[in-house]
């Protein structure tokens, strides 16, 4: 019988509406980028919109750091097909401008947002248009006085951060917001989000701010994300990369994957080889993952380098090879041995497996 682990049980919390996105009580945990293109490049950031979109991302969010970058935010809007949150700081009125011109959500920064008498601004700008508020705390922008009553960030800071916040909406009974405490610290960051955990049924965006690049934000983002997941702790994610944005959506959903939480695409377990393999397993993963990123179902594709794992492995997979002797390959479906094949051929061969069977 096959071992599956137990399912997560997600922290209840309240629903908000992106878009056409929902977010918190039993809804998928969506995963989100941001774009890095100057906004104001209208062209480029609609571009890297639907780049994103096309790999998977439910939300994305786009920088609007001056009143008049609302008009382009405006347009770019107008252009795509995926719910926009606008990430505004420092300036109020850029929120409001924001909500009035297509945004799906808003962003603030208690940190640097400005007053209470601001922030109600905002609120009453989101509720005429029915938008929800997602509060970021980040670490490295707190409010001074919360510097100088804790002596540096930590997460009673974060947390006392996030709820002065949530009083001002509350208190104009607006009640459709999101929290984030992100720091760049792991263990920062996932203490702060389990404190907030307890003390606020409101939906939690999850991330690690300022991870790193690719390799090293991938594995802060995926064990600080992980962590919270596995206690049912988090309603979205977005997994900061200094890197192309398209990365944070790929390692966001490898995330959401390995936890049993969602599915989507071609899930590639293989091999890390060594000198018994008998098929290239680095040049045919590679090239498999390229050919089939246009997939969204849900297909298991096995990539073994001999016989000593492969055929185990082949049995949990829709479609597999293994390398055999002689430069030939074992091909498998789902557990069956199938025949062999030239080891060579092997991408070309699961390719049109993996397509002749999305088809059906």
């Amino acid at each position: 019988m096959e071992w599956h682990p137990a399912p997560i049980e997600r922290r209840k919390s309240r629903q908000i509406k992106v878009g056409n996105v929902l977010i918190g009580g039993n809804a998928p945990i969506s995963v989100q980028s941001m774009t890095s293109t100057d906004t104001m490049d209208v062209e480029a950031t609609v571009n890297q919109i639907k780049a994103l979109k096309n790999a998977g991302a439910d939300l994305v969010r786009v920088t609007v750091p001056t009143l008049e970058a609302c008009k382009a935010f405006s347009e770019i809007v107008k252009r795509v097909d995926i719910p926009l949150i606008s990430d505004i700081h420092f300036d109020y009125r850029i929120a409001i401008e924001c909500a009035k011109n297509g945004a799906a959500a808003l962003r603030i920064n208690p940190g640097n947002i400005g007053s209470h008498e601001k922030i109600e601004a905002v609120c009453a700008a989101a509720r005429d248009y029915g938008l929800p508020i997602r509060v970021g705390v980040n670490a490295g922008s707190l409010d001074k006085d919360l510097l100088e009553k804790y002596g540096a960030p930590c997460p009673d800071a974060m947390v006392e951060a996030a709820l002065r916040a949530a009083s001002c909406l509350d208190e104009h009974n607006f009640f459709d917001y999101a929290f984030s405490v992100k720091a760049s610290e792991l263990n920062l960051c996932v203490s702060a989000y389990e404190q907030l955990a307890r003390v606020t049924d409101a939906p939690l965006h999850l991330g690690i701010t300022e991870a790193g690049g690719l390799t090293g934000g991938t594995v802060l983002s995926s064990i600080g994300i992980s962590w919270l997941l596995k206690q049912g702790i988090g309603d979205t994610l977005r997994v900061s990369l200094a890197a192309d944005p398209v990365e944070e959506i790929k390692v966001g959903w490898a995330i959401l994957k390995s936890m049993h939480l969602r599915t989507r695409g071609v899930d590639i377990v293989a091999c890390p080889t060594c000198g018994r393999r008998g098929i290239d397993v680095v040049g045919t993963v590679a090239e498999l993952e390229k050919r089939l990123s246009d997939v969204k179902e849900s297909f298991k594709i096995a990539v073994m380098g001999c016989v000593v794992n492969g055929p185990g492995e082949a049995s949990h997979a829709q479609v597999a090879v293994c390398g055999a002797a002689n430069g030939k390959a074992l091909i498998y479906e789902d557990g069956t041995m199938m025949g062999k094949i030239e080891a060579k051929d092997a991408a070309d061969i699961i390719e049109k497996r993996v397509r002749e069977r999305i088809k059906k």
